[in-house]
C-alpha cells in the first residue's frame, strides 16, 4: 500500500505522538509499504526509507522565541495570516491550519496514495480529503480534554482560566472531525472511554490497539546508580504529576542520599522550577533534554527507581520504555497506566494520581527492598517482551488500512452515499 502520513508536530521529543509516527512508519516500510509523511515544524527523525514531505508552518512556537511575531515577508497565504491571528488571541492554531495545508497539498496528489492516516490532527482539512477520493483512517491518543481540565483546575487565577479556554479553543473541531471520522485507532481501552464519553465518537467505529516499545530499549550492562530517581515527562505541565513527585522526593530528600533526574524541558520561570527553589531541593534534582535514543536508554537504565506520576494518560510509552529497561517503577493508578503495567504489584507499584504522602511512602520502601525491585523489574521486561511489539502494532494498522480502503470503495459503489461520512460498523465489513 501507499500511505500518506499525516501530523502536525512529529519530533520525538515532542511527545508521544511523534515517537508513534517514527516506528509506525518504519515497521509499515519493513513490511513491503511505502510511506510518505507529511509535517508541519518541529519536523519528525525518521528512519531510513520512509520518505518526507515538510508543510511548513510560520512555527509560531518554536524555541527559543515561542509565541514570536513573524516578519511580514513570512506570510505567505490567507492560511498564515489565520494562523497568526489565532495565536494573538490566545488560541492554538496549528491543527487546523496544518490540516488546510495538508489538504491543499494532498489534492494535487490523491492518486499517489491509497490510503491517508492522521495523526491525531482531527483538523476540518481532514474532512475533505476522503471528498477528494481518497480514504482516510484516524489516530487518537487520548482526548485533550482531560488535559484541558487538569490545567484549568491547576490554576486559580481568572484571566490564566480565560486564556486556557482559549487555548483549547480547537477541542471544538476536533469533537466535530472525530464524529464524522470513518474509522479510529487507539492506544488503550482507557483512551477509547473517554474518546467516546467526551468527543461522542460511538465505540463500534474505534479499535484498541496496544503500542509497541523499540529493540534498543534493554536493560543496563552497568550497576545502577544508587539512589537516583527518574521521572519521565514530554511536557512542564500540570497532568504530568511532576509537583508530586518533587514534593515526595523533597520530603525523602530530608533523610535520604537521593538525586532526581526529571527528563524534560522545563519552563524557564515556570511552576515547576518555582516549585523546586520553594522546596530547596535545586541541588538534588537535575533536568534532562535533547539526548539521543542511546542516551535515554543509559540514563533509563541507571535509575534504581522511575517513577510516572503523571494524573492521566492514554498509553505512556515511557512506562513501556522503562519496562523495557526492567527499571523498577512507581506509577499512577490513573488512566491507561494501569493497562500498561498490569495487575498491581506485579510489574510496578500503584498509587493515587495526585497523593503526595502515598508516593512518599511507595519510594521509600522500595528503595529499601532490592529484591522487590529486581522482580519488578523482571516483570516488566517480561511483559514487554510478550505484547509491545512495533512490528505487531504495523501488522494490524496494515490491516485497519484495508478494512478502511474497502469501507470507503463501498459507499463510492452507494448511489445515496456521499463517501463522507461512515456507514455502520466497519469491523463487520
Amino acid at each position: 500500500m501507499r500511505i500518506a502520513m499525516l501530523s502536525y508536530r512529529s519530533k520525538p521529543h515532542c511527545g508521544g505522538q511523534g515517537i508513534y509516527l517514527r516506528h509506525l512508519s518504519r515497521e509499515l516500510v519493513a513490511l513491503g509499504h511505502t510511506v510518505e509523511v507529511f509535517s508541519g515544524q518541529p519536523y519528525p527523525e525518521l528512519d531510513p526509507g520512509v520518505a518526507l514531505t515538510k508543510v511548513p508552518s510560520l512555527d509560531l512556537y518554536r524555541e527559543p522565541d515561542p509565541f514570536r511575531v513573524p516578519h511580514v515577508r513570512e506570510f505567505r497565504d490567507r492560511i498564515d495570516i489565520e494562523e497568526f491571528a489565532t495565536m494573538c488571541v490566545a488560541g492554538f492554531p496549528e491543527p487546523k491550519t496544518f490540516s488546510s495545508r495538508v489538504a491543499r497539498l494532498l489534492r494535487e496528489r490523491v492518486a499517489d496514495f491509497d490510503v491517508a492516516h492522521d495523526n491525531q490532527v482531527l483538523g476540518y482539512g481532514m474532512l475533505e480529503i476522503e471528498k477528494m477520493g481518497l480514504p482516510l483512517l484516524t489516530t487518537i491518543h487520548h482526548p485533550i480534554t482531560f488535559d484541558r481540565r487538569i490545567d484549568l483546575q491547576s490554576t486559580k487565577n481568572p484571566w490564566r482560566k480565560f486564556t486556557l479556554s482559549r487555548w483549547y479553543g480547537f477541542l471544538r473541531m476536533q469533537k466535530k472531525v472525530a464524529r464524522q471520522a470513518r474509522f479510529i485507532l487507539t492506544p488503550s481501552e482507557a483512551s477509547k472511554r473517554d474518546i467516546a464519553k467526551d468527543f461522542g465518537v460511538d465505540p463500534a467505529r474505534m479499535q484498541v490497539l496496544l503500542l509497541g516499545v523499540d529493540d534498543g530499549f534493554q536493560p543496563p550492562t552497568e550497576p545502577r546508580v544508587p539512589g537516583r530517581i527518574l521521572a519521565m515527562a514530554s511536557a512542564d505541565a500540570p497532568m504530568k504529576g511532576i509537583a508530586t513527585l518533587l514534593e515526595a522526593f523533597a520530603k525523602l530528600r530530608t533523610e535520604r542520599d537521593l538525586e532526581l533526574l526529571l527528563v524534560t524541558t522545563p519552563k524557564p520561570g515556570g511552576k515547576t522550577e518555582k516549585l523546586i527553589d520553594k522546596l530547596s531541593i535545586k541541588d538534588s534534582v537535575k533536568f534532562v533534554h535533547g539526548v539521543s535514543d542511546a542516551e535515554l536508554v543509559t540514563l533509563m537504565g541507571s535509575a534504581e527507581i522511575a517513577c510516572v506520576p503523571s494524573l492521566y494518560e492514554g498509553f505512556s510509552l515511557p512506562t513501556a520504555e522503562l519496562m523495557a529497561c526492567a527499571t523498577p517503577l512507581i506509577v499512577s493508578r490513573a488512566g491507561a497506566i494501569p493497562e500498561v503495567v498490569g495487575p498491581d504489584g506485579e510489574c510496578a507499584e500503584l498509587v493515587t494520581p495526585g497523593d503526595v504522602g502515598e508516593l512518599t511512602k511507595a519510594i521509600a520502601s522500595l528503595l529499601d527492598d532490592p529484591e522487590r525491585r529486581a522482580r519488578l523489574g523482571a516483570a516488566g521486561r517480561k511483559r514487554v517482551d510478550e505484547l509491545f511489539s512495533w512490528r505487531a502494532v504495523a501488522a494490524t494498522v496494515a490491516a485497519a488500512y484495508e478494512k478502511v480502503i474497502a469501507d470507503f470503495n463501498s459507499d463510492q459503489d452507494t448511489p445515496a452515499s456521499t463517501g463522507s461520512t461512515p456507514r455502520g460498523n466497519i469491523a463487520d465489513r
